[in-house]
C-alpha cells in the first residue's frame, strides 16, 4: 500500500468519524430538549424502547380508567373521582404531594366531595426502587387496609429524595418499624409475586388510560362500575388546574 494511498484512506476515515459524531450529537440534542420539555412541564415521561420510533400525538385531554381494587383515599361514595398514576421515585410526583395534594385533600376529599384512588406507574429509569415502594405500600395495606396504605404511602414520599434511589430497602424496613406493621408478616408479602403483578396490572391500565407521564390524574364523575371517563391532567399541577375541571363536575 502506498504512502499516498493511506494518507487518503487516514483522511477518508476521519471524514467519516466527524460526520457521525455531528449526527449522534445532534439526535442526542433534539432528544434532551423534548425531555426538557417534559420535565418544564412538571411530568416525568414514559421511556421508549430502544430501537422503536415514536411520532409526538397531541396530547390527550380525555382518559377512561378503572378505579380497580386500589386504594381510596375519602368517601368513596363522592361524586367526583380522581385516579392518580403515580410513581414513588417521580420528583414531580412528590412536588404533587408537597404542594397540591393537601389542598386537594382540605377543600375537596375532608368535605366528602372528591375521593383519590391511588395508582402505581412506576418507569423503568426508577426501577428497581419504584416497584418495591410500590408493593411495600400494597404489603401494608394488606396490614391495615386503606387507611394504612395512605400512611405508608405518606412516608416514602416524606422521605424519599426520588429518582430511582431515594430510598432503600433497609429505609423501606424503618418505615414499617415507625408504622408498627407486623414485620414477618410484611416479609411474606413483599416476597409474594402477586403483589408484582398487581403493579404490573396498574401499569397496563396506566397506558390505555392515555398516561404519558407522571403523575397522570383521571378525573370525572364517579360512576356505579368504577370506570371513570373524565379530563387527564398530566405533570404537577397546581391546584388551580384540579379546581378548573373539579369544580363543574359538582354543579
Amino acid at each position: 500500500m502506498s504512502e499516498k494511498f493511506q494518507v487518503l484512506l487516514k483522511a477518508s476515515f476521519n471524514y467519516l468519524l466527524i460526520i457521525a459524531l455531528i449526527t449522534g450529537s445532534y439526535y442526542l440534542g433534539v432528544m434532551r430538549t423534548k425531555v426538557q420539555y417534559l420535565e418544564k412541564n412538571g411530568a416525568t415521561p414514559q421511556v421508549v424502547a430502544a430501537g422503536q420510533q415514536q411520532a409526538e400525538p397531541p396530547q390527550p385531554t380525555k382518559g377512561v380508567a378503572s378505579i380497580d381494587d386500589d386504594p381510596v383515599l375519602g368517601d368513596k361514595n363522592a361524586p367526583v373521582t380522581i385516579i392518580e398514576f403515580s410513581d414513588y421515585e417521580c420528583p414531580f410526583c412528590k412536588r404533587h404531594f408537597d404542594t397540591t395534594l393537601p389542598q386537594l385533600v382540605k377543600e375537596y376529599v375532608n368535605t366528602g366531595k372528591v375521593k383519590i384512588v391511588f395508582r402505581d406507574l412506576p418507569l423503568p429509569f426508577h426501577e428497581p426502587m419504584a416497584t418495591k415502594e410500590a408493593i411495600a405500600a400494597n404489603c401494608a395495606r394488606k396490614q391495615g387496609g386503606d387507611s394504612q396504605y395512605f400512611k405508608f404511602h405518606d412516608e416514602i414520599f416524606k422521605r424519599t429524595s426520588s429518582n430511582g434511589n431515594g430510598l432503600d430497602d433497609i429505609k423501606i424496613q424503618t418505615i414499617t418499624t415507625d408504622l408498627r406493621l407486623n414485620k414477618s408478616q410484611f416479609t411474606t408479602c413483599l416476597a409474594d409475586k402477586s403483589q408484582e403483578d398487581e403493579v404490573k396490572k396498574d401499569l397496563a391500565d396506566a397506558g390505555t388510560a392515555g398516561a404519558t407521564g407522571t403523575p397522570t390524574f383521571v378525573i370525572g364523575k364517579s360512576s356505579s362500575d368504577g370506570k371513570i371517563d373524565g379530563d387527564l391532567l398530566v405533570g404537577a399541577q397546581p391546584f388551580t388546574a384540579f379546581q378548573a375541571v373539579i369544580d363543574p363536575l359538582l354543579e
